[in-house]
């Protein structure tokens, strides 16, 4: 997403060690950076934080990573987390690609993606974060049981990804297909689906897995 650059943004990250990583000080021990051995939720890309922090805040009992490469976008999710006091969340200042330079194998249990960037053009097909180089560093991270929720307001991308994530050798256990008109009480909605939805912008979303013989 666009945010007004923050010059000071990178020094203001630092100062907070306790609850973001910059340098990957905390990759491979994610657990450990923690203050309960709980599951893990990632959301990559996490744009103003409202949905992170909102299931954070719900789900005490659950530890929550929020990955987003731009240090302008993190200081408002650090802001959040701050002020509402959680303890069972944490943020990564990186880029998806570097996802299994931070995390075992097998030592995520879900994986969020809310409105990720579409990549419409077809020469930027590999930069969509359901591309099969994506798609296998999930794999890689989480359980073997482990969940793939995906979230949209764009409909050549939803189509995209359910192609590209069958293909890959991947199962669908819930497909929204206009996710508001379904009234689905336990959506928690982003900044940016807010603001679409009232315009009357149709949301797709899905919850996948990955095959266990494959």
């Amino acid at each position: 997403m666009r945010m007004r650059y923050k010059p000071w943004a990178e020094d203001y990250l630092k100062s907070h060690p306790e609850l973001v990583d910059m340098d990957g000080s905390h990759a491979r021990h994610i657990s450990d950076w923690f203050d309960k051995d709980q599951e893990i939720y990632i959301e990559i890309g996490s744009g103003m934080g409202q949905f992170i922090t909102t299931l954070a805040g719900q789900n005490p009992d659950i530890n929550f990573i929020s990955l987003e490469r731009e240090k302008s976008v993190v200081v408002n999710i650090l802001d959040k987390v701050k002020e509402l006091g959680l303890t069972n969340i944490k943020l990564i200042c990186n880029d998806a690609l570097e996802l299994n330079e931070y995390f075992k194998d097998g030592e995520i249990d879900r994986i969020y993606l809310n409105f990720s960037d579409p990549w419409p053009k077809k020469r930027h097909t590999k930069r969509r974060l359901t591309y099969h180089t994506f798609l296998a560093l999930y794999k890689q991270v989480l359980k073997e049981d482990g969940e793939l929720h995906f979230k949209t307001d764009n409909r050549g991308l939803f189509a995209y990804s359910l192609e590209s994530m069958s293909q890959f050798g991947m199962y669908f256990t819930k497909l929204n297909l206009n996710l508001h008109q379904e009234d689905d009480e336990d959506n928690i909605e982003t900044e940016y689906e807010r603001k679409f939805s009232d315009k009357g912008s149709r949301i797709y979303r899905m919850e996948a897995k990955f095959h266990k013989n494959l």
